[in-house]
């Protein structure tokens, strides 16, 4: 992963338009209200890019939720400008855009800010933007909200959960020691937790962490090939789990294998458990994530470098906003792959645990053990009838939503080890 390197700052003019999202009456109102007194921000974009092509254009947006109030507009190549006539209030604000080497790869620029209050005409605000490339191992499909049983009720089934990857390159990617996270705090919330002021915007923090096990070249995903990655890699869609359950996952290459006799251990290779809480010893009954949404990480350590956040203590923090003593792994940035951040709707975008630059957006399904995930869009196909999914780094954008889940959609190819071709 090639990282842009920020030199110095380029303020950028910022043309922006009211958009409201069929609420253009209620953004009416507000400003013919008496009782309200419009703000000022200006925006200054801090970047400079070592080595890339300029972007042709870089994209702002100052969305206010609570008010479904949504502002864009473009960043010019020089100069600033203030915005003015703004109802006060939180707002996220994004800068987006890409460049392109030729021969070489996409990189897409995201810099954010979440849930900044705009209360008076403040001073200058900048955001730093920085660039990942685009394409790569991806998440594909996830499915985590869980399905309901026969017999309705409250509760429901959550056992048949699954990340599908997939490599949307045109080289084979070695799924060997990439690591799979999932990020603090559990489910997305406006109360964040504060991590150290010294870590700045280098980390994301993990609840839990696996990796694909291997020696280096064991397992190849190929271009066009996915894999996927089960909480428990069965048929779920039985009487003895659930019969409403859309998933027979025992066609998985991996899962997430607790050794719990109630769960017994499948012919999918097992991830290798390596952190929670501190230590590398898995006490978990079964690993499942939040049936309202999580976020998740791919990440790949770089040669050479040791990366053990149980051994090394500068590698855990506790989240300094609470009294718990529960300590977290820090992943810095440049390591990930991947990010994908889910919530419970669209409104829990002011909650997020996902710097910009990883995923300035979030998905969601809306609600819980309704059986439907989230899949990647397809952008385009290659000539030798390969995939090439969305990759802007905005959840957001790239994923539909409310899809009942399938293992392999659009037919993507299954890798040679799967243990189910191996049989025949």
């Amino acid at each position: 992963m090639k990282k842009l390197n920020i030199i110095n700052r380029t303020a950028g003019l910022l043309l922006l338009s009211a958009v409201l999202n069929g609420c253009s009456g209620q953004f009416s109102d507000a400003f013919d209200a008496k009782d309200i007194k419009t703000m000022t921000i200006t925006i200054e974009a801090d970047m400079s890019i070592e080595g890339l092509p300029a972007p042709e254009e870089l994209n702002v947006t100052l969305q206010n939720y609570t008010e479904n109030i949504k502002i864009t507009g473009t960043v010019g190549s020089d100069g600033t400008v203030t915005v003015s006539g703004i109802i006060p209030g939180l707002y996220n604000i994004n800068i987006t855009g890409k460049t392109e080497v030729e021969g070489d790869a996409t990189y897409y620029l995201n810099g954010n800010v979440v849930n900044y209050s705009i209360v008076s005409n403040s001073k200058p605000l900048k955001i730093p933007v920085k660039a990942m490339v685009a394409g790569k191992l991806l998440f594909k499909e996830i499915y985590y909200c869980g399905s309901k049983y026969p017999k309705g009720g409250s509760n429901g089934y959550f056992r048949d959960q699954f990340y599908e990857l997939y490599n949307n390159t045109e080289k084979v990617i070695y799924l060997d020691k990439i690591y799979f996270a999932d990020l603090a705090p559990t489910i997305a919330t406006a109360k964040l937790p504060m991590w150290p002021e010294e870590d700045g915007n280098n980390y994301v923090y993990a609840t839990n962490i696996w990796q694909f096990p291997g020696k280096g070249t064991d397992y190849p995903l190929k271009p066009g090939e996915s894999c996927v990655i089960s909480q428990f890699a069965t048929n779920h869609k039985v009487e003895k789990y659930n019969l409403n359950s859309p998933m027979d996952c025992s066609s998985s290459e991996f899962e997430f294998n607790c050794h719990n006799a109630n769960f017994p251990d499948q012919p999918a290779t097992d991830m290798t458990f390596i952190y929670a809480n501190g230590t590398a010893s898995n006490t978990l009954l079964q690993y499942m994530v939040t049936i309202f949404g999580g976020a998740y990480v791919l990440f790949q350590v770089p040669d050479g470098v040791t990366y053990d956040p149980v051994k090394d203590k500068s590698l855990n923090t506790t989240d300094l906003a609470s009294t718990s003593t529960k300590l977290y792994a820090k992943i810095p940035i440049d390591y990930v792959i991947d990010a994908v951040e889910a919530g419970q709707n669209e409104s829990m975008i002011v909650g997020k645990r996902v710097p910009g630059l990883l995923d300035s957006g979030m998905t969601y399904v809306g609600q819980t053990f309704i059986g439907v995930g989230v899949a990647r869009k397809v952008k385009e196909t290659r000539a030798n009838g390969d995939l090439v999914f969305e990759d802007t780094n905005n959840s957001t954008d790239d994923f539909e939503r409310g899809l009942v889940p399938q293992f392999r959609r659009y037919n993507t190819k299954m890798p040679s080890w799967n243990h189910t071709l191996l049989k025949k």
